[in-house]
């Protein structure tokens, strides 16, 4: 099946279930991934200054844990700041292998890391990392002395509890006895300070949300009236995590091939969740895993952390 089929048989799934929900990685085509970079640059989001500020923190002691010639291997890659900053510190990398599903995408961020690191090896790798990789994909020859994944920001809290420990022992089996896991996790904080991360002033966040609605609109040939929603984001204590969702203003509907999904007032899709874990919680997440966290980093205001991740000897 092709990439639009896929979205149109994920799409007809999610609104026919109860509660209606449309998987997050739709949220991101190119409109989407541009405004998800307008997000990161408002004032309400903290989590991609707080990361850097993290990285510009602690780099120095995580290339010195990481090690000299290490084969770094970053999922959903890019040519962004925190990854030229990585590169930059580490000792003689081995190589780096971007792995990224757009081929475009790809295609450019290794370009352009290619011409700021001209001596290192690069092997981008066109695939969707939350499924199994072929590990002749990330063979090198000679083998690296070590693997270590680079995963930053806090994508693992968009995944379920379930899907986040089987997809952390993927990359535990990646990495093998000796490498390490790099990974970015946002921390739980006060509701409403979340709530507005999520739901920004300058409506960053609710038109990228939206933008999901004129995506199907113009992908998936559907009738929907963009003004019957609006977007809404939630703390749920319970799972300890924000939820995005597009809201039904007033009674509509949304008709997709051949389908027609009507709304009530206050009935929603679910586009998103972004779990947010205390140190000590996502340490028992990852041990659920089978890996064990050695090492803790956080900002100096206590936003976000970035765990070292191992197999236990």
């Amino acid at each position: 099946m092709s990439e639009l089929d896929f979205f149109l048989s994920d799409t007809l799934e999610g609104l026919s279930k109860d509660p209606r929900t449309v998987p997050c990685k739709y949220l991101y085509d190119e409109r989407g991934s541009t405004l998800f970079e307008a997000i990161c640059n408002t004032r309400d989001y903290y989590v991609t200054r707080a990361d850097l500020a993290l990285h510009d923190e602690h780099l120095p002691q995580i290339s010195a844990l990481i090690g000299r010639a290490a084969h770094v291997i970053e999922f959903g890659s890019g040519a962004g700041i925190k990854t030229q900053k990585l590169l930059a510190a580490l000792d003689q990398p081995r190589a780096y292998t971007p792995i990224e599903i757009s081929e475009s995408a790809l295609r450019e961020s290794s370009s352009q890391l290619q011409k700021q690191f001209p001596s290192l090896e690069l092997r981008p790798v066109c695939a969707d990392y939350t499924q199994p990789i072929d590990d002749a994909e990330l063979e090198l020859s000679p083998p690296a002395d070590r693997r270590v994944i680079y995963f930053p920001g806090s994508t693992i809290s968009n995944f379920e509890r379930d899907d986040a420990i089987e997809f952390l022992a993927r990359m535990g089996r990646i990495i093998g006895q000796h490498g390490g896991i790099l990974i970015g996790v946002d921390l739980l904080k006060p509701a409403a300070r979340l709530v507005q991360a999520y739901d920004d002033g300058e409506g960053v966040t609710a038109d990228f949300n939206l933008n999901l609605l004129d995506r199907m609109r113009r992908e998936l040939d559907a009738e929907i009236e963009r003004d019957d929603f609006a977007h809404e984001a939630r703390f749920n204590a319970e799972l300890g995590r924000i939820e995005m969702h597009l809201v039904a203003v007033r009674a509509t509907e949304i008709k997709l091939n051949g389908h027609c999904f009507k709304f009530e007032i206050g009935q929603s899709i679910h586009t998103e969740n972004s779990h947010k874990y205390s140190i000590s919680g996502f340490k028992q997440l990852a041990e659920a895993a089978g890996l064990r966290s050695t090492q803790v980093w956080t900002d100096s205001d206590q936003l976000f952390s970035m765990h070292w991740l191992v197999n236990p000897e």
